[in-house]
């Protein structure tokens, strides 16, 4: 059975590690042949398992692949009918909500397309609720992220969610309400219910973000800061309704049920304590499943728990891997895509080292010593996966989950039982007062987490590293009469000293992030780390500083960068700056801007200023203390080694690059030049393109953005000299390196060679 089920799941991974479908027919007659051979001998059977689980996974995923949203449709104004399937999410500024497709039309004509859209309404004064049917006209564009080493996979988390595309509505106007009942949502209605009352007795309690995870499984109150407490002392698996929260309930509920079960002679004699106690647990479990929406983790839950009591029901005995291997199978032919999450790695890994540390082990009698054996087997287990997946991890987590999990424990339920409560007139202040503990407890754990080694951040590692550090983890945790198991610590010692080669002498490695509309570049080389601008930062704190510059620094294993140009202080350059020196150091500062920047240590950019790092020239031609402001003011800098070169030119505008011209002539020449403005008809002028004389040209700019950016009079300017072209919004983060014997590689764009199944490549 074991060797079948990881057969099978093998099959659904191979096919999510694919870059696009297989061919339906090849595939079909692969597989009717292998069955053929399995029917004769019993060889095959393993490979037509992991087949099986192939083309499970492709006809699942064709749902979303074979019928995706079209690109030519992308910001076309269109009118959406439909009805709204999640708890809408208010972010201050939008209103956020999955909205199920009914119907679409363009020009009152109808289109073929359905599905599952995210949708944001720019309009507070509007109140909307699960369930209810609507016209909206709206924008969409397919389902796309930015793409960049280090960085969030958004389009991987859409496709999880079963999303096609994401968008806004166009204008107030043309919006209707079709039906104001819940219809099939009823249960995520109540669930909106229930969240708005919590918000209303709980009113500004920092644990009101902690009490809607924990009842209803919606975290988007859940403060940032808080998160990332959580995460640094490794007890975020605490928030998220998973395996652990359906397993607590549905214990306590099994044992309560047998104890009360069997008070009573009569019922004993109808049903058996335990199997009564057995369907008790289950209901509770998925009761509780379904308060939390039916979220994928609580999907996971149920089928493990549905595995452990149907045993236990039909007094079965069921081994435990049998029964991990089980639940695995339930898993992924309900949902093939559980596998692309996290959290399923995680909870499985959980289950499988626990089984393996302790599972054939006699058991120890001080519950304690048991307790913490069990905290560090999973500690010590899960770090390659936490560090592969997220690239830190805590290292106080076992000491901390040595409290924190039993104490959750008691207030899980504790949770629950209040905000019931609470839903009685007179009876909210047994709620006040467990949020008030949990503030509590948030507040330990915050300063728990100030700890300076509290978690660990490891740069990306050579593939075979993370084998050799998982074997290590397995010698560690096997039994103890196992010789040689201190070879463990051996083996995780790669880990630590190995690091993917950086940049020799003369050697330049450029990258040109993906930050939508706006622009963020780094120069790396052996002596320092160059960030020309920090990309956008928007009113509702997002910023790409800190969610897409610092996180592919911090991939590269750079934690400071020795000096930042900030070409000036528009919002889609500067506005990432607060949120990048959160998470990196920073040496030196630099902006044509400086004193708009909000910084006492931001120094100007000065035309001729220079210096080298390691054969690597670097040297400002702009701006030259002309009193310029806004665009025209950015810094332009020019990368040299090799005889190759770089040039950045901001913001600037025709008449900048016409001074430009006059002042250095073919001074200006570089093979690679990154188009002022993102494209803007109000910059690359001819005459510049000219003195500049580029191999190519590379453009900053964001998907569908409304700008039109990169504007057509450019691309036919650009395409008419024979200059090829790249755009981040296309393309995700464009890389190029430069050494110092004249030898160019790329440019080449993130999604050409890291694309996946769910990555959207752009017609």
């Amino acid at each position: 059975m074991i060797r079948a089920g990881l057969a099978f799941a093998a099959g659904v991974a191979v096919f999510y590690s694919l870059p696009a479908p297989l061919p339906l027919w090849p595939l079909v007659l692969t597989t009717l042949s292998v069955a053929a051979l399995a029917w004769i001998w019993s060889w095959p059977r393993l490979p037509l398992l992991a087949l099986l689980g192939l083309c499970w996974a492709q006809i699942h995923a064709c749902a979303l692949l074979c019928a995706p949203f079209p690109d030519e449709l992308a910001r076309a104004p269109l009118m959406v009918e439909g009805r709204i399937v999640s708890i809408p999410a208010s972010t201050g500024l939008a209103t956020r909500f999955l909205f199920r497709v009914e119907r679409s039309l363009q020009d009152d004509q109808p289109l073929p397309f359905r599905g599952l859209v995210r949708l944001s309404w720019y309009d507070a004064s509007t109140t909307i609720h699960a369930g209810e049917r609507w016209r909206f006209p709206v924008r969409l564009k397919p389902r796309h992220g930015y793409a960049n080493p280090g960085g969030f996979d958004f389009e991987r988390w859409l496709f999880e969610q079963g999303v096609k595309a994401t968008g806004n509505l166009r204008r107030a106007e043309g919006v209707e309400r079709l039906d104001a009942g819940p219809g099939s949502a009823w249960l995520t209605r109540w669930r909106q219910e229930l969240a708005g009352h919590l918000a209303g007795v709980l009113g500004e309690s920092r644990a009101l973000g902690l009490v809607q995870a924990l009842t209803i499984g919606e975290r988007a109150g859940f403060a940032p800061e808080d998160w990332e407490i959580m995460t640094l002392t490794g007890t975020n698996h605490l928030v998220a309704i998973s395996g652990l929260h359906v397993g607590l309930i549905a214990t306590g509920v099994f044992f309560l049920a047998r104890w009360l079960w069997s008070r009573s002679a009569r019922l004993t004699l109808l049903l058996a304590a335990p199997r009564a106690a057995a369907l008790a647990s289950a209901l509770a479990a998925l009761s509780y499943a379904g308060l939390a929406g039916f979220a994928i983790s609580t999907q996971r839950a149920l089928i493990m728990l549905a595995v452990v009591l149907g045993a236990l029901f039909w007094q079965r005995t069921l081994r435990p891997y049998h029964a991990l291997t089980l639940a695995l199978l339930g898993v992924l032919i309900l949902d093939p895509t559980a596998i692309l999450s996290y959290g399923f790695w995680l909870s499985f890994g959980a289950v499988a080292v626990l089984l393996f540390n302790l599972g054939q082990r006699l058991p120890r009698r001080d519950l304690w010593t048991r307790w913490g054996r069990a905290q560090w087997a999973v500690g010590i287990g899960l770090l390659p996966l936490l560090l592969f997946f997220f690239g830190r991890a805590s290292l106080i987590a076992p000491l901390v989950n040595l409290v924190a999990v039993p104490l959750f424990g008691l207030l899980l339920p504790l949770v629950l039982i209040t905000s019931l409560l609470s839903l009685i007139p007179g009876l909210t202040w047994p709620l006040s007062l467990t949020a008030d503990l949990l503030g509590w407890c948030l507040d330990a754990l915050a300063r728990v987490a100030t700890l300076p080694w509290a978690a660990a951040m490891l740069p990306a590692r050579p593939l075979w590293v993370w084998g050799v550090a998982t074997a290590g983890v397995l010698l560690l945790l096997a039994p103890r009469g196992l010789p040689g198991r201190w070879l463990g610590l051996m083996l995780l010692l790669p880990l630590l000293l190995i690091r993917l080669p950086g940049p020799t002498h003369g050697e330049v490695w450029f990258t040109l992030l993906d930050v939508g509309q706006g622009l963020a570049a780094v120069a790396q080389t052996r002596d320092g780390t160059l960030v020309f601008d920090t990309g956008p930062g928007f009113p509702s704190g997002f910023n790409a500083g800190a969610a897409v510059v610092a996180p592919f620094l911090l991939e590269q294993g750079i934690e400071h960068i020795e000096r930042l140009v900030v070409s000036h202080a528009d919002r889609d350059h500067a506005g990432g700056l607060a949120g990048l020196m959160s998470r990196i150091g920073i040496d030196r500062i630099q902006s044509g801007e400086p004193g708009d920047l909000g910084l006492a240590s931001v120094e100007p950019c000065r035309a001729g200023e220079g210096w080298i790092w390691s054969g690597v020239s670097f040297r400002f031609l702009h701006p030259d203390d002309d009193g310029e402001r806004g665009n025209n003011a950015s810094c332009v800098l020019r990368i040299e080694t090799g005889g190759h070169s770089i040039l950045l030119t901001g913001d600037i505008e025709r008449r900048v690059e016409r001074r430009l011209v006059v002042r250095l002539g073919s001074d200006l020449q570089s093979d690679i030049l990154i188009a002022g403005h993102h494209g803007s008809a109000s910059s690359t002028s001819a005459e510049f393109l000219k003195a500049v004389s580029p191999d190519w040209v590379l453009f900053s700019s964001g998907y569908a953005n409304h700008f039109g950016f990169p504007a057509m009079t450019v691309r036919e300017r650009i395409a008419g000299l024979g200059i090829p072209m790249l755009d981040t919004g296309i393309l995700g983060a464009i890389r190029l390196r430069l050494d110092a014997d004249g030898g160019l590689d790329g440019p080449w764009g993130w999604r050409e060679r890291h694309g996946w199944l769910w990555t959207h490549r752009p017609d």
